[in-house]
């Protein structure tokens, strides 16, 4: 069940899309740069990603004890890494020693946003403590347009957006995301709802498959956000979601997922993503 829209309404959600939404959909995401393929959050996966025609990269970040902001998921490095320790107690020399699968060296946020100018990353706050050295990471590289921030944490979104000099897309918290689907069931609140999502500053919803079922895409839509879908590695979940009318679609099979795109008319990469690693 839809709101019903009154003109307060929708002069609300008629608000300016990020810039980093400004892409024709559906929108690829390699998560992790494509981590069925390379090791994940390696400079080899982003690398491949990029060869494949990825314009959207997905990465997480983490800040070390002397607030270095690197690309990487687990709290410790014991699973991914042929190290052990927790990183955020560790110093970024500490860090910079290990080797993601036992070969690859942990990318710096900071690094990836200058090697790729042309792409566009898709950033997880994994940790309060990555809050303000993301934010520095954008200051210096001007990448403002180019990321979108998201967390399972309201507390660090809502913490990046006071810290953030220019508007930057954020991602609905799994909190805003319930808050979406119960009001869903409710009439006469859609004036309510889209006062509080113009202040959140989400640009959009990005969900689990389970989540993101025909009603939940047509309410999110009503309210002019864009639904991404992660992470789904196998072709019919893929298919499902581009049916229901997903606006992006997040995996670590990211030649499947090209290939499907591909299939369908839809492989849209827009700008190639440049420049070269280093």
């Amino acid at each position: 069940m839809l709101f019903t829209c009154d003109t307060r309404t929708r002069t609300i959600l008629a608000r300016v899309q990020p810039a980093f939404l400004d892409h024709p959909r559906p929108i690829a995401f390699a998560h992790r740069g494509g981590a069925a393929h390379r090791p994940e959050n390696s400079w080899l996966a982003f690398e491949h990603a990029v060869r494949l025609g990825y314009t959207y990269l997905e990465t997480d970040a983490r800040a070390t004890a002397d607030g270095a902001l690197i690309a990487f998921h687990d709290r410790t490095l014991d699973r991914a890494t042929d190290r052990t320790g927790t990183v955020a107690e560790l110093r970024h020399r500490e860090v910079a020693a290990a080797r993601i699968g036992g070969t690859e060296p942990i990318p710096l946020i900071e690094d990836l946003l200058g090697a790729w100018p042309g792409a566009r990353f898709n950033i997880d706050l994994k940790d309060a403590l990555a809050v303000r050295p993301l934010i520095r990471a954008l200051r210096r590289t001007a990448a403002w347009d180019r990321v979108c921030v998201t967390s399972f944490s309201a507390r660090r979104l809502r913490a990046a957006r006071r810290l953030l000099d220019r508007p930057v897309c954020v991602a609905l918290s799994p909190a805003g995301v319930t808050r979406l689907r119960l009001a869903g069931r409710m009439r006469r609140r859609g004036g309510t709802l889209a006062r509080w999502l113009a202040l959140s500053g989400a640009g959009c919803a990005q969900v689990p498959a389970h989540t993101a079922t025909a009603p939940f895409m047509r309410q999110a839509h009503a309210l002019g956000l864009q639904v991404h879908v992660w992470t789904l590695n196998q072709r019919h979940e893929m298919e499902r979601a581009l049916d229901l009318g997903a606006d992006g679609i997040m995996t670590d099979e990211t030649v499947m997922l090209r290939d499907l795109l591909a299939e369908r008319g839809e492989w849209l990469t827009g700008p190639r993503a440049s420049g070269q690693a280093g």
